[in-house]
């Protein structure tokens, strides 16, 4: 299937590994331009060196988002080599775990780790994303919509991406930008792995997790979420714009005590 990708420049934060990696993947696959933004340079170099072997378009640029001046930078880097962006994945994060117990200046922290570069990386990238009616593509979290205790920061950052999906699906509306949310629960990445390895029976912890996902009892994979964000980011997309996108094989929505019939 053509996904009207071919020739687009796509920028996708926290590109080098976990789902950014799946998605930076899934899009150079599909003939786009992949330019992978991470600070992990070493991850991220092999990304961009294994996909140009397999004949597939990317580009690395170094980045640490909650630096000054960074996301700005990697917005003029990109256009300086490609001369636009088409698609802007936000998704770089990871969830600190700051609550209630947490600092004000750690909570803080938190929405500079996980929201404030999501609203600079647009801001930068607007006026391209103008020029080519572009899109945009927010990667949340169900924890936004459910809550999950002792991580304020997190969910505060989470539900402003969500809020600011829907603001600027309007903002950009008159220009053609469309702009949606990817709202992943329980994805099965390295880095979920390397959590699971510090709890007591790591399998037995992985088993209580995928018990309650109703569909399949099983997690998301990485491919998964980044199927969905590539085809909201693709031509074949070009009238959804404010949407939340749940892929999460009903965890959020579906009642989590089925256990089949």
């Amino acid at each position: 299937m053509d996904m009207r990708l071919e020739s687009k420049v796509v920028v996708v934060t926290g590109g080098a590994k976990g789902i950014g990696r799946a998605t930076v993947e899934t899009f150079a696959r599909q003939k786009a331009t992949a330019v992978i933004v991470d600070k992990d340079v070493v991850a991220g170099k092999a990304l961009e060196e294994q996909l140009n072997k397999l004949g597939l378009k990317s580009s690395f640029i170094e980045a640490d988002l909650t630096a000054n001046n960074s996301c700005e930078q990697v917005i003029a880097e990109a256009i300086d080599r490609y001369g636009r962006v088409d698609v802007l994945v936000n998704n770089a994060g990871v969830n600190d775990h700051k609550g209630l117990d947490a600092s004000v200046e750690d909570f803080l922290g938190s929405l500079r780790l996980n929201l404030v570069h999501y609203f600079e990386m647009v801001k930068f990238a607007a006026d391209s994303l103008r020029a080519n009616r572009g899109k945009i593509v927010n990667i949340a979290s169900k924890v936004a919509q459910t809550g999950q205790g002792g991580t304020s920061g997190y969910a505060a950052a989470k539900g402003g991406v969500l809020a600011l999906t829907r603001e600027w699906a309007l903002e950009f509306a008159n220009s053609g930008v469309t702009v949606n949310a990817v709202v992943p629960a329980e994805v099965y990445t390295p880095m979920y792995e390397r959590e699971l390895q510090l709890q007591p029976d790591p399998v037995a912890a992985k088993q209580a997790v995928e018990s309650l996902i109703p569909l399949g009892n099983r997690m998301t994979t990485s491919e998964e979420i980044a199927n969905a964000t590539v085809f909201l980011g693709s031509g074949l997309a070009d009238h959804v714009t404010g949407q939340f996108l749940f892929v999460d094989g009903g965890y959020t929505h579906l009642d989590r005590a089925y256990r089949g019939n």
